[in-house]
């Protein structure tokens, strides 16, 4: 009888003890999770402190291409606006020395036009036997070239020698040497062309009203010419630098109204959409 009556207190216990023993596992369980959790959280936030590193290293790389490409465009650019220039530059020397070599043929052909010699009529005496009185009878003339009174080689020469110093640069020396060259053949269809470079090189010397009082002088004395359009582009020029803009825009209105299909005609057009 002692016995059953210990019986419920030994289950009782026993039941006690597994309820601790399930207790105990499920707070392990609990702290295993909460610890994977943890780590699991750390591994994300490690990986996504190692992208956002990725990405911000990234995006400088490409700051700094970006960069690097701006820098090569900019070089880039200036070298086409160089070339441009150059482009532009070596037109126009080819344009003057076309003007400058028609220039030299024309003096050429000038020099060789037989000059017009009169015809001569002589009397013829009557002979015997007839009755000629009074009658006149031309004479065959055997047509005559003129000389010039000026050396065309020589000529030539002289201009090719004031224009090789403008090409070298010595624009003092061209100046006295196409001054000096209108001087000794004033009716030189060279003479306009001389009269052009000696307002360029004023120009290339920085005296622009120097410049701009020379090729005025060319467009006066020398209305035909056509050198006129790029004195008058020149005169722009000049104008612009000495900072007028005002009289700039005027020449540049002026020479495309008299000379639009002109090569300085077309450029004074681009010019004045930048003129203010």
């Amino acid at each position: 009888m002692r016995r059953l009556a210990l019986l419920p207190a030994l289950l009782l216990t026993g039941v006690c003890h597994a309820g601790l023993f399930t207790d105990d596992e499920a707070h392990k369980k609990i702290s295993d999770m909460q610890q994977q959790n943890t780590q699991q959280q750390s591994k994300l936030e490690t990986r996504f402190a190692s992208l956002e590193s990725t990405q911000r290293a990234q995006g400088m790389e490409m700051l700094s291409q970006l960069e690097t490409l701006k820098t090569e465009m900019g070089k880039l650019r200036g070298q086409l606006e160089e070339q441009a220039h150059a482009i532009e530059t070596t037109q126009k020397r080819q344009r003057d020395l076309y003007v400058d070599l028609d220039s030299r043929l024309r003096l050429l052909e000038q020099r060789a036009v037989p000059a017009p010699v009169p015809a001569v009529e002589e009397e013829v005496k009557p002979g015997k036997g007839k009755k000629q009185a009074g009658k006149t009878a031309p004479v065959p003339v055997v047509p005559v070239v003129a000389t010039a009174p000026d050396d065309p080689v020589a000529e030539g020469k002289a201009y090719d020698a004031a224009f090789n110093l403008f090409k070298a640069g010595n624009y003092q020396g061209a100046l006295a040497a196409f001054r000096q060259f209108i001087q000794t053949y004033p009716q030189s269809p060279l003479a306009a062309s001389s009269q052009y470079w000696i307002g360029n090189s004023h120009f290339n010397l920085k005296d622009f009203k120097s410049a701009i009082a020379s090729q005025q002088t060319l467009i006066s004395q020398y209305p035909k010419s056509p050198k006129v359009p790029d004195a008058m582009l020149n005169i722009a020029t000049c104008e612009q630098n000495m900072g007028d803009s005002e009289a700039a825009k005027k020449s540049l209105e002026e020479l495309v109204a008299k000379y639009p299909l002109s090569d300085a005609g077309e450029k004074a057009k681009k010019r004045l959409a930048t003129v203010k």
